[in-house]
């Protein structure tokens, strides 16, 4: 995907900005700091490529100084390293019995949505992070395919996970980039009950 087609994303793609850092401030909560930090860096790195984002912008994303940025992570490049993590994030998407998961992981994703958010769609920006690109592609292989791999049964099972994920990076690409009008205004479980049928499919290895 090319980094014109990164600039349609919408802004609030990975978060709402900079608000917990506000309230991080007013609790001294460290912790609270880095997850603003984390969330501006996402967003930053979904919408231009690494040579274009400054650390000075990410930290006026977040609420924050740039030497607290430095301070928690080092430098840009590390500061890449672990906003392209997913496992954290992707926790809440994956927690429900396999015989529901279709249905779960469709809510969990246009529930972020809703918050302008999506905790997968940053790979589909890969190819405009140059040399890095490779590490936000092992990562999602690793952290998202791998884990969903590892919960199906039966035949073709690796092909099933991708195919799964495939579908969900297809509707956040349409929410967030191309802004189907449809889609966008559709209520939830109208979406969940025309999709879920078809990954609960794949899923299950009946489809």
């Amino acid at each position: 995907m090319t980094s014109a087609a990164s600039a349609t994303l919408s802004p609030t793609v990975c978060a709402p900005p900079g608000s917990a850092a506000g309230r991080g401030r007013g609790r001294g909560d460290a912790e609270v700091s880095r997850e603003a930090i984390l969330t501006a860096a996402r967003r930053a790195f979904a919408r231009q490529p690494y040579e274009a984002v400054t650390l000075k912008a990410i930290a006026a994303d977040a609420g924050v100084s740039a030497p607290l940025v430095l301070k928690y992570f080092g430098s840009k490049e590390r500061l890449f390293a672990r906003a392209a993590r997913y496992g954290e994030e992707t926790d809440e998407l994956f927690d429900a019995p396999l015989p529901e998961l279709g249905a779960h992981l469709l809510r969990v994703l246009l529930d972020a949505h809703a918050h302008g958010r999506d905790p997968l769609i940053r790979v589909a920006f890969a190819l405009q992070h140059g040399d890095l690109a490779d590490l936000l592609r092992g990562n999602f292989r690793e952290q998202v395919v791998a884990r969903l791999r590892a919960r199906l049964d039966g035949p073709d099972a690796a092909l099933r996970a991708e195919l799964v994920l495939a579908y969900l990076l297809g509707l956040g690409v349409q929410r967030h980039v191309v802004r189907a009008a449809a889609i966008s205004v559709a209520e939830r479980e109208r979406i969940v009950r025309l999709c879920a049928p078809a990954l609960q499919g794949l899923l299950d290895g009946t489809g």
